[in-house]
C-alpha cells in the first residue's frame, strides 16, 4: 500500500479519536476521492504515491476555487470552511515555490530551450511543469511564462 495513503488513513484515525471534526471530514473526503480514482477506468488498481499526491492537489484546488466562489457570493462562513479544509490538505502537499524561485526557474528553462516568443509557450510550459513537479499551480506557472515570453 502506498505510504501516503497509509499516512492519510492513520491521520484519519487519529483525528477521529481526537474528535477533530474538520480534519476527519477533510481526510474522509480525500480518501473517498482516492478510492474513486482507484476504481475508475477498466479495472481497479492501487494508486502510487505520486497519483495520490495528484488527487490531493486536485482536491486542494477544488477547495481554493470553492472558497473564492463562496466569498464572491457573500457566503463567508462556507468560504472559511473551504479554506480550512484547504489548510488541512496543504499539510500533505510539498511547499509551494516562492515567486522569485519560480521566475528564476522559468528564466532558466527559457534560456535552455532558446524560446523567443509566445509561439514557444507550449515547449517552455512542458519543461517548467516537469521541473516544478507540483510545487506551483499551473496558473501561476503559465502567468510567469507569459510574462517572460511576452
Amino acid at each position: 500500500m502506498p505510504e501516503l495513503k497509509n499516512r492519510l488513513r492513520e491521520d484519519l484515525t487519529t483525528a477521529m479519536k481526537n474528535r477533530d471534526e474538520l480534519r476527519t471530514a477533510t481526510l474522509r473526503m480525500v480518501l473517498a476521492a482516492v478510492s474513486a480514482e482507484e476504481v475508475s477506468g477498466r479495472e481497479a488498481r492501487e494508486l502510487s504515491d505520486d497519483e495520490v499526491m495528484g488527487v490531493l492537489r486536485r482536491e486542494a484546488k477544488k477547495r481554493r476555487e470553492a472558497a473564492e466562489a463562496f466569498a464572491g457570493a457573500g457566503r463567508a462562513e462556507q468560504a472559511e470552511r473551504e479554506e480550512a479544509e484547504g489548510g488541512v490538505l496543504a499539510g500533505y502537499l510539498p511547499a509551494q515555490l516562492e515567486d522569485a524561485d519560480l521566475a528564476a526557474l522559468v528564466a532558466d528553462v527559457v534560456t535552455r530551450t532558446g524560446a523567443s516568443g509566445m509561439k514557444d509557450m507550449g515547449k517552455v510550459m512542458g519543461a517548467v511543469q516537469g521541473a516544478v513537479a507540483g510545487r506551483a499551480e499551473g496558473g501561476r506557472v503559465a502567468a510567469e511564462v507569459r510574462r517572460q515570453l511576452g
